[in-house]
C-alpha cells in the first residue's frame, strides 16, 4: 500500500513539473485571483435586501398585561452595499429592543414611524438606507387591572364512524379563561366559546389545538386550548334475562316458555364487563284464551347500550291457580 502511495506521488509530481501541468497551475491561480475580485466587486456594490427583525420590548412590569401583542418580527426593506449587510445574513439575527418606559402614552405602548425608523437606522447602521418597514408604527393596549375568570364552552359538532361512539363530554384541557381589558367588562359576559369543531367519521380519540373565539379590546389567556374528543369502539355483545310478569294476581301464577329472552346490543369497549340493568315483562292482564303468546318488552335502556335486539319478542304461556 505504501508502494502505491509512493508510486502516485511522483506521478503527481512530475505531472506538475512538467510544462503542461505548470499551465494548469497557472490557470488555477488566476481563476482565484478573479473569484476574489468579483468578491470584492460584489460587496461593494449597492442593493436591496429584505430582513425580518426580531422584536424585542424590555422591561416590561410585572402588573402590565398585554391586550395587544407586539409582532414577533418587523418586515425591513434597506439599501445599501453587501459589505454593510453582510453580518446581517449570517447565523440567527439580534432582535431590535425597545424599552417600556420610554414609549407608554396612557394605556398603549406606541412606536410612531419615525421613532421605529431611526431605531432601525441605528440597527442596520447609518451607512444603510431604510426604505420601509411593515408594520410601520405600533400602538399596543395595555391594563394593571387584574383579569376576569370566566367559563369556557367548547363548541364542537363531531360525529363518530358507524362502529364507534362519542364516549364521554367533548372538552378542553382548561375549564375557564382569564379575560383582561382596559376597559371594565359587561356583567353579562359570563363565559366564551371556542371556535367551531366540525368533525365527522371518527374512529379513535382526538385532540385538537383550537382558538378560544377573540373578543374586540380583550385578551384572553390562554387564547389556544386543547381540545379532547373521546371516540371508542362499539363491541358486540349478547346475554340472556329473565321474564318477570307484571298485574299478577296474589292467587294465580303465570309461567313463560320459554322464562329467559336473549338481548344483543352494541357497547363501548370500556363498558363491555359491566353488565348494566335491564328487564324484561310480560303483562298478565294481556293474558286470554284467544291470546296464545304475550309480548316481551323491555325496561329503560342504558345510555351505553346501542342498537339493542332481543328474541324471541313474545312467549308462551300457562297460567296455575296458586294454593
Amino acid at each position: 500500500m505504501n508502494e502505491k502511495a509512493k508510486k502516485l506521488n511522483e506521478k503527481v509530481t512530475a505531472a506538475l513539473h512538467s510544462s503542461r501541468g505548470q499551465n494548469v497551475l497557472l490557470y488555477l491561480l488566476f481563476v482565484a485571483v478573479a473569484f476574489v475580485f468579483w468578491v470584492f466587486l460584489s460587496l461593494d456594490a449597492e442593493v436591496q435586501r429584505d430582513f425580518d427583525v426580531p422584536v424585542e420590548i424590555q422591561e416590561v412590569p410585572d402588573s402590565v398585561t398585554m391586550i395587544g401583542l407586539a409582532p414577533a418580527s418587523i418586515g425591513v426593506s434597506v439599501k445599501g452595499k453587501d459589505s454593510q449587510l453582510l453580518r446581517f445574513f449570517w447565523g440567527k439575527m439580534s432582535p431590535v429592543k425597545f424599552k417600556w418606559e420610554e414609549n407608554i402614552e396612557g394605556y398603549s405602548f406606541v412606536l410612531g414611524r419615525p421613532k421605529l425608523e431611526a431605531k432601525l437606522r441605528d440597527y442596520f447602521g447609518n451607512a444603510v438606507q431604510v426604505l420601509s418597514c411593515r408594520p410601520d408604527s405600533l400602538r399596543l393596549l395595555f391594563t394593571t387591572q387584574s383579569g376576569v375568570r370566566v367559563k369556557l364552552n367548547v363548541q364542537a359538532d363531531v360525529h363518530p364512524n358507524l362502529q364507534y361512539i362519542i364516549s364521554g363530554p367533548v372538552y378542553a384541557d382548561v375549564d375557564s379563561v382569564t379575560l383582561y381589558s382596559v376597559e371594565d367588562l359587561p356583567h353579562t359576559l359570563k363565559f366564551v366559546s371556542t371556535e367551531p369543531i366540525v368533525k365527522s367519521d371518527l374512529r379513535d380519540t382526538m385532540r385538537y389545538e383550537v382558538r378560544v373565539k377573540p373578543i374586540a379590546g380583550v385578551r384572553i389567556i390562554p387564547d389556544v386550548v386543547t381540545v379532547t374528543v373521546p371516540v371508542e369502539p362499539l363491541i358486540s355483545k349478547k346475554r340472556k334475562i329473565s321474564i318477570e310478569v307484571t298485574n299478577r294476581p296474589d292467587d294465580r301464577n303465570l309461567i313463560t316458555f320459554p322464562s329467559k329472552i336473549e338481548i344483543s346490543y352494541l357497547v363501548p369497549m370500556s363498558a363491555y364487563n359491566d353488565d348494566y340493568p335491564v328487564k324484561a315483562y310480560v303483562d298478565y292482564r294481556q293474558a286470554r284464551s284467544s291470546v296464545k303468546k304475550l309480548p316481551v318488552t323491555l325496561s329503560a335502556l342504558p345510555s351505553v347500550y346501542h342498537n339493542l335486539s332481543f328474541a324471541p319478542d313474545s312467549v308462551e304461556y300457562i297460567i296455575e291457580s296458586v294454593k
